[in-house]
């Protein structure tokens, strides 16, 4: 079964994360299948809007800790490989024509912002929540995050929220730029829905070219996801990184290295 599934329906492509189990959290498996399903939805001309959401109660914890322990010998690699794919599928969303619009359905944490922010557009279920949770375990930032969320709050904030992993209201992260609408939860696809569909029936290549514009404005994104790629993956193969991810999977209190 894909970790990420896509449907199509009336120009409008749905990816919805799919790992309810471990709330849509990334793995090997994973960053492979959302690479391919972004590629997909980037170069079908017959796709005019794309919706990107959770299947069941969460968003998108993040990285899976879990499963990237399970290889903790080789850490570093596990990283640069998902990051790899998570990043060259955020590369393609951002330079397609489609817009891009997050239906955040609950909790969105660590790279799981980072798809909210990399959305061109985002609503929010009231219950949802957002957390970066990077520093909480020893890590740094991936998922276009250290690009984008500058851009979305601020540095000050942005910096506030990945030292302190501080978690932000579905009303918080609107007063604060990190999504358009705040829904109440049984509205959310609906909304979502109904936006998509007139974005659909719109100037398909003037969104497009609109968004690429917004986007070079902005400096370089790829160089910076391949910093993030590179700092992610040592900070995870390193004394501090291991200790961090552990003791956040054992429930303790981590004990950094002096």
């Amino acid at each position: 079964m894909s970790t990420v599934t896509l449907t199509v329906a009336d120009a409008v492509a749905t990816l919805t994360l799919n790992r309810p189990d471990v709330a849509n959290t990334m793995d090997q498996a994973f960053g492979r299948d959302f690479h391919a399903a972004a590629v997909q939805v980037a170069t079908d001309p017959a796709i005019r809007a794309v919706i990107l959401t959770g299947a069941g109660k969460a968003f998108c914890f993040g990285g899976d800790l879990r499963g990237m322990m399970a290889g903790s010998d080789n850490v570093e690699h596990y990283l640069r490989e998902l990051t790899s794919n998570l990043h060259a599928g955020l590369s393609a969303l951002a330079r397609m024509d489609a817009p891009l619009i997050a239906a955040v359905n609950g909790t969105a944490a660590g790279a799981g912002v980072g798809l909210v922010l990399a959305a061109d557009l985002a609503i929010a279920a009231q219950s949802a929540k957002v957390s970066l949770a990077y520093t909480g375990v020893g890590l740094t930032p991936d998922g276009a995050t250290s690009f984008l969320l500058p851009r979305a709050v601020g540095h000050k904030r942005a910096m506030e929220l990945l030292l302190t992993n501080r978690t932000l209201s579905a009303e918080e992260c609107l007063q604060w730029g990190l999504v358009n609408q705040v829904v109440a939860d049984e509205e959310l696809l609906a909304t979502v829905g109904k936006l998509a569909a007139r974005l659909a029936a719109g100037p398909t290549q003037a969104f497009g070219a609109t968004k690429r514009l917004l986007l070079a404005s902005a400096g370089g994104f790829e160089t910076q996801l391949a910093l993030e790629s590179q700092t992610i993956a040592t900070r995870g193969a390193s004394a501090e990184g291991k200790e961090g991810i552990t003791a956040f999977l054992e429930k303790r209190k981590a004990s950094y290295p002096r």
